[in-house]
C-alpha cells in the first residue's frame, strides 16, 4: 500500500456526490463517518455552489461502533426523506463505512419509502471518482429509463439529441454545455435533454425520445451510452468538440447521426486557426509541451497541440486507468509511450525526464511546473476555484478554442516577455534609474548610478532543472546559461549535457557551454 498525500481523483462516493448535485429532485445518504463530511467543501468552496449538495451523512462516531449503526442509516434515511422530500434516493456507503457492511441498499428498502431507491455499490478500495460517477449516472438511467421487452431496433437518424456527460464539480463542465447546445441548435438539432447536469428523474425517462446521444464526457457518461444503444437503439457520437479540428469531426459525425447534410454547415468561427497561419505563430513552432490530465481532456489536447499549434508532444499521460488504452493509442501517433499513473511524483519525475518548454496538465502539474519555471497552463480536473471563473470560459466549441488559444499561448508568450525584461534589467538606458533617453543631454544630468542587482547564481531560484548523476553544473555555468532565451535553454541545456558526456567531462563550466555551443554551430 502506498500513503498518499495529493490524489487525481477522490473516492467514488465524491463521484456519486457530483451526479446527485448536478441533478434536480435527487439526494444521496450517505453512510458515512463525521469526518467524511468534508466532501461538502468541495462543492462550497472550490465550485462555489450557492447552497451544499443534496447529500445526508449518517456521520457516525467512534463510540457508535459498539453499538447498532445500521439503526443510525435507517433514521438518517428516514428522516432525509421527511425533510427533503426528494423524488429518489440513492443510498451507498463511504470508504470508511464500507467496512461495516451495514448493506444501506437493503436497509433503505426496508424503511417502505414512498419514492424509488437507488442503490450503489462503490467499491472504494478498487475504484475511484469518475467511476463513481459514471456508475451512479447508470444506475440512475438504468432505473428510469427502462429496457423495453424484446429487442432493440437501430434508431434512424433523426435532428433530435441528448447531450451526456457534464457534472458538478467538472472541468468547464458549465459552460461547455452552453457552447455545445449552441452549436448543436445552430446546426437545426432539437436538445431533447442534458443529463446529469439540471436534469431531474422525468428528464431521464425522457432520453429515450432522442435519436441519438452526444458524450461530451466518456469517463462520466460513457457507461450509460452503452447501455442506451444496446437496450434503445440510440447510437451516441463520441467526439469531444475540443479545438478546431475536433470541432470539425464533431460537427460531421452530429450531422450524419441527424441525417442532415453536413457539407452546408457553416464553418466555425475561432481565432487559432488565424493566429497558427501567422508570422507570431513561428516562434512558438516545435516547442516541446507535456500533457496530462483525464483521458478526454489529454487527448484533444496534443492533438491541438502537435496539429493545430504545431508544437512538439514530448510526453502524454492520464491518470483515467479506464482509458488507459485510448490514451496509449493518441501517444503513438506522436511516437512516445504514454504515462499511466496516478501517482503525482511519477508523473514529476516524468515532466522532468522530458524537459518540455510548456506544461499541460491539472492543478498537481501546475505546482510542478512553477517550481521547475516552466510555463504551464490547467486543462483537467483536478480543478482548483480559478478553474470556475465567473466568466464564460469553455474549453469546446469555437470559443472554447478561443479560450485555449489564450490560456495557452500567452503564458509562453508572457515568459518570453519576462526572459527580455530580465536581460535588459541592467542595460544602462532600461534600468530603473536610467533617464529618458529621448531628452536632449543637456536635461539629463548627470549619468544616473546602475541599478544594484544580484548576480544570477544568487538569486534565489530553483535548478532549471536536476541533472544526471555524473554531470555537474558549475554555478558560473548555471548563471549563464539562464542568460539564454527560455524558448531554447532547454534545448541548449540538452546539447551542453551530450556534449559533456561525449566528452568524458564531469563538471560543466563556462568554457564548456560555449564549446558545446561551437560544436552544435558547425
Amino acid at each position: 500500500m502506498q500513503l498518499t498525500v495529493w490524489t487525481y481523483e477522490g473516492p467514488p462516493h465524491v463521484g456519486a456526490m457530483r451526479i446527485a448535485a448536478s441533478m434536480r429532485g435527487v439526494h444521496l445518504v450517505l453512510h458515512a463517518p463525521q469526518g467524511d463530511t468534508y466532501a461538502d467543501l468541495l462543492f462550497t468552496m472550490i465550485e462555489r455552489r450557492a447552497s451544499r449538495p443534496p447529500v445526508t451523512y449518517t456521520t457516525f462516531q467512534a463510540r457508535d461502533l459498539g453499538s447498532d449503526t445500521a439503526e443510525i442509516f435507517k433514521t438518517a434515511c428516514r428522516e432525509a426523506v421527511d425533510r427533503f422530500q426528494p423524488d429518489a434516493v440513492l443510498v451507498g456507503a463511504s470508504c470508511t463505512a464500507e467496512l461495516l457492511q451495514d448493506n444501506p441498499g437493503g436497509l433503505a428498502d426496508a424503511l417502505g419509502l414512498a419514492i424509488p431507491v437507488v442503490t450503489l455499490e462503490l467499491p472504494s478500495y478498487q475504484k475511484k471518482e469518475n467511476w463513481g460517477a459514471a456508475e451512479t449516472f447508470y444506475r440512475l438511467v438504468r432505473t428510469f429509463a427502462p429496457a423495453p421487452a424484446g429487442r432493440a431496433e437501430p434508431r434512424a437518424p433523426a435532428p433530435v439529441c441528448n447531450i451526456l456527460g457534464p457534472t458538478s464539480l467538472g472541468f468547464r463542465h458549465r459552460d461547455d454545455t452552453v457552447e455545445v447546445r449552441r452549436l448543436v441548435e445552430s446546426l437545426g438539432i432539437t436538445v431533447n435533454v442534458v443529463a446529469p447536469l439540471g436534469a431531474g428523474i422525468a428528464d431521464l425517462a425522457r432520453l429515450p425520445q432522442a435519436a441519438f446521444n452526444i458524450v461530451l464526457y466518456p469517463e462520466i457518461a460513457g457507461t450509460a451510452a452503452d447501455w442506451l444503444m444496446r437496450h434503445h437503439g440510440q447510437p451516441s457520437v463520441t467526439v469531444p468538440p475540443i479545438g478546431v479540428l475536433a470541432c470539425g469531426d464533431f460537427v460531421a459525425a452530429v450531422a450524419a447521426a441527424a441525417g442532415l447534410d453536413s457539407e452546408s454547415l457553416q464553418e466555425l468561427r475561432s481565432r487559432l486557426p488565424w493566429y497558427s497561419r501567422s508570422i507570431d505563430s513561428t516562434y512558438l513552432t516545435g516547442k516541446r509541451v507535456f500533457i496530462f490530465g483525464d483521458a478526454t481532456h489529454a487527448i484533444a489536447a496534443a492533438r491541438i497541440a502537435a496539429d493545430e499549434l504545431g508544437f512538439t508532444v514530448c510526453g502524454l499521460g492520464s491518470y483515467s486507468r479506464e482509458f488507459a488504452r485510448e490514451v496509449r493509442a493518441a501517444a503513438a501517433l506522436h511516437g512516445i509511450e504514454a504515462l499511466i499513473s496516478d501517482d503525482h511524483l511519477a508523473v514529476e519525475d516524468a515532466i522532468v525526464a522530458a524537459q518540455p518548454e510548456l506544461v499541460l496538465g491539472t492543478q498537481m502539474e501546475r505546482h510542478v511546473a512553477k517550481r521547475l519555471r516552466i510555463p504551464c497552463a490547467v486543462i483537467s480536473a483536478p480543478t482548483h476555484v480559478q478553474d470556475f471563473p465567473a466568466r464564460y470560459s469553455p474549453q469546446m466549441g469555437a470559443e472554447g478554442a478561443n479560450v485555449i488559444f489564450d490560456s495557452w499561448v500567452h503564458p509562453l508568450m508572457m515568459g518570453l516577455e519576462e526572459h527580455l525584461l530580465q536581460m535588459f534589467r541592467d542595460d544602462f538606458e532600461f534600468n530603473d534609474a536610467a533617464e529618458p533617453s529621448h531628452l536632449p543631454q543637456s536635461a539629463m544630468g548627470n549619468a544616473a548610478p546602475k541599478a544594484p542587482s544580484l548576480p544570477l547564481a544568487e538569486e534565489a531560484t530553483p535548478p532549471l532543472a536536476p541533472v544526471e548523476a555524473s554531470l555537474r553544473w558549475a554555478e558560473e555555468a548555471e548563471s549563464e546559461l539562464r542568460k539564454i532565451p527560455f524558448l531554447v535553454r532547454g534545448k541548449a541545456r540538452r546539447n551542453t549535457e551530450k556534449f559533456a558526456a561525449e566528452q568524458g567531462l564531469v563538471n560543466i563550466t563556462v568554457e564548456t557551454l560555449y564549446d558545446a555551443k561551437a560544436h552544435f554551430s558547425r
